[in-house]
């Protein structure tokens, strides 16, 4: 690849690394990055999942007191997130390419409407009075979530924040910095299992850790002061035009 496109995926993870910290939607900007200097969807798939490994890792810092306060209960949402992580990364290999080649516009499409819903469920939830922490339905959510985040993952940060209320997460600054806590222990997951098969492009996903491991602690640090409003709808905008794109084009 020539150093223009290596040039893309750098900026792309930067920007990338700041909109997960911030506001989640990061692989509806990477994911075409790297189908467009040329990876197969699968590819481009896998290594997102390594480029933006250090974007949820490095805005860890900055909510340190936040998951401090979730005390011994964050080791079980942990465990369930890696496990449904493993899950979807051992299904996306097992359907293999070709299968999620075709389902790109509608895992799109999914995301997208998830990503836009989920700050209603959570209006709903708070509403209801509907906190039951700890339950099996919410823990059954919380793992099919991440099933979905380690075969897929678009969309996954606001998607999770809504898993999070189910859990009793109230607090938005808690629930954002165990989102990236969450995210964090399904990507490392799903990066093992893909590295393990040689799924993974290193060359672009290593130019791209870089970006997103700067771009990740810089939202960290400005998540708490910066407006989410317009970057969501940013990206929800952003996500109906690449479900478009998809289903007229293919991926």
């Amino acid at each position: 690849m020539d150093p223009l496109g290596f040039a893309l995926l750098f900026v792309a993870a930067l920007f990338a690394g700041a909109l997960n910290a911030v506001a989640g939607g990061a692989t509806f900007f990477t994911f075409p990055a790297l189908m467009f200097v040329g990876l197969s969807p699968m590819a481009a798939n896998a290594t997102n999942f390594v480029a933006l490994v250090p974007a949820n890792i490095a805005a860890l810092p900055a909510f340190h007191s936040e998951l401090k306060s979730i005390g011994r209960d964050l080791i079980g949402l942990l465990v369930i997130a890696a496990l449904g992580g493993f899950s979807g990364a051992l299904l996306l290999l097992g359907l293999g390419g070709g299968v999620f080649a075709a389902a790109v516009p509608y895992l799109m499409l999914v995301a997208t409407v998830l990503f836009a819903g989920a700050p209603h469920v959570r209006k709903i939830l708070d509403r209801r009075g509907r906190k039951p922490a700890n339950t099996p339905l919410a823990a059954v959510l919380l793992f099919g979530y991440a099933v979905y985040g380690g075969y897929f993952g678009a969309g996954l940060g606001q998607i999770m924040l809504a898993a999070l209320i189910l859990y009793g997460y109230d607090d938005f600054h808690v629930a954002n910095a165990l989102k990236n806590a969450v995210i964090s222990a399904i990507s490392l997951v799903a990066v093992v299992v893909y590295g393990l098969t040689g799924a993974v492009a290193w060359p672009e996903a290593s130019v791209m850790m870089i970006g997103a491991a700067i771009g990740g602690y810089l939202g960290g640090k400005i998540s708490l002061r910066i407006p989410q409003v317009a970057l969501r709808w940013a990206v929800i905008g952003f996500g109906v035009f690449l479900t478009l794109y998809y289903f007229v084009y293919g991926a």
